[in-house]
């Protein structure tokens, strides 16, 4: 089975591309500006604003499996039409599609815990643009849409690097303690969606930790694990603050970790101190 993994050189594409290629499946990826370090791939460049470059990219590979991570931001033109470029030619091709999404698609304004039959109700631009890109399961019958929430690795991650610096004051800001999501380890992110990709699932499946936190717990845990002083940082309420945003979009993955072996840890599991290189637990 040959997966092509759109976004590889990104940091959840690292890691899906080190798990694929560790499991012995051919795999090629694509990357935007340089190609990743891992080898044992084949490496592709891809604009996903381009609709020809991703249909020679799509026909080049000819994938059985195509896991879209790639992360544009609130970027309209990558984040919510690369998505529609990537299905439409995944279907020409017979390509099953996996498209990672975000929690950032609901406004946490109602139906908290938030399942896989929640319609989104995005409040910003970056929400609203993965909101639009899920519309890969009207054009795509066999399309999976991975909702997921903010990503933690062993210090690479956006949040992990903003926690050092503002707790060694090289930053300002703070963390909020009014805006709660369900942390997923990286590892085990990239073999959940591993499983759904050998699979032959469709739909809307959540992959978000088994534990809510606020951005300030989440902190707490990370400093405490990476012997750094907690007790240096700042809080805030994310409410009348000037960033926009939800405050509280905890996904309900139950139904969809019942179908997985892999286990989706909460954050006290995957930032226990000592233990930063965990592999995801499996289950029977």
């Amino acid at each position: 089975m040959t997966l092509l993994i759109v976004g590889g050189s990104g940091f959840l594409g690292t890691e899906l591309v080190r798990q694929a290629v560790s499991a012995g499946r051919p795999t090629a990826a694509t990357y935007t500006t340089r190609p990743g370090s891992a080898t044992g791939v084949t490496w592709r460049s891809l604009d996903l604003r381009d609709s020809g470059s991703v249909e020679a990219v799509v026909a080049e590979v000819n994938p059985r499996v195509i896991v879209n991570a790639s992360s544009g931001g609130a970027d309209w033109a990558v984040t919510a039409e690369g998505p529609v470029r990537l299905a439409i030619a995944a279907a020409k091709a017979g390509s099953r599609m996996i498209q990672v999404s975000s929690d950032a698609v609901f406004s946490g304004e109602s139906h908290v815990p938030y399942d896989e039959h929640c319609r989104p109700d995005p409040i910003t631009p970056y929400g609203a643009a993965e909101a639009a890109a899920e519309t890969v399961l009207l054009l795509h019958p066999d399309a999976v849409v991975a909702r997921t929430s903010l990503i933690i690795g062993d210090g690479q991650s956006e949040h992990e690097r903003t926690v050092h610096a503002l707790a060694t004051g090289t930053r300002e800001g703070v963390l909020f303690t009014d805006d709660f999501r369900c942390p997923v380890h990286a590892r085990d992110l990239a073999a959940a969606l591993l499983e759904l990709a050998s699979g032959d699932t469709t739909g809307v499946h959540h992959l978000g930790g088994n534990q809510a936190l606020s951005r300030h717990e989440l902190g707490v845990l990370i400093a405490r694990r990476d012997g750094l002083d907690a007790s240096r940082l700042p809080t805030g309420l994310r409410a009348g603050s000037t960033l926009p945003g939800p405050l509280d979009i905890r996904l309900d993955s139950r139904s969809t970790q019942r179908k997985l072996r892999t286990t989706l840890r909460g954050a006290h599991q995957f930032l226990a101190p000592g233990r930063p290189h965990q592999h995801p637990c499996q289950s029977s």
